[in-house]
């Protein structure tokens, strides 16, 4: 890939996670580059939302969990 191409590559990834930070999705620059890949590569959209939505649901819980036995570490 020439740098012409890196650079517009770039540009499009910057304007991606714009979009969405502005949609508060709550995905690093990152992790929009690798969504963005993994659609490019065919993997369905919407099945891929449904799975980033689910470990989003996951990982809150698994916070939740973590601070609360913090909380119960700390009162004891």
């Amino acid at each position: 890939m020439g740098d012409a191409a890196v650079a517009q590559a770039n540009a499009t990834l910057d304007i991606v996670h714009e979009i969405a930070t502005i949609l508060d999705t709550g995905l690093s620059k990152e992790e929009t580059a690798i969504i963005i890949a993994l659609i490019e590569n065919g993997v369905n959209p919407q099945a891929l939302a449904e799975v980033v939505k689910q470990l989003k649901r996951e990982a809150a819980v698994l916070r939740m969990q973590h601070q609360a036995a913090q909380e119960q570490d700390a009162s004891t």
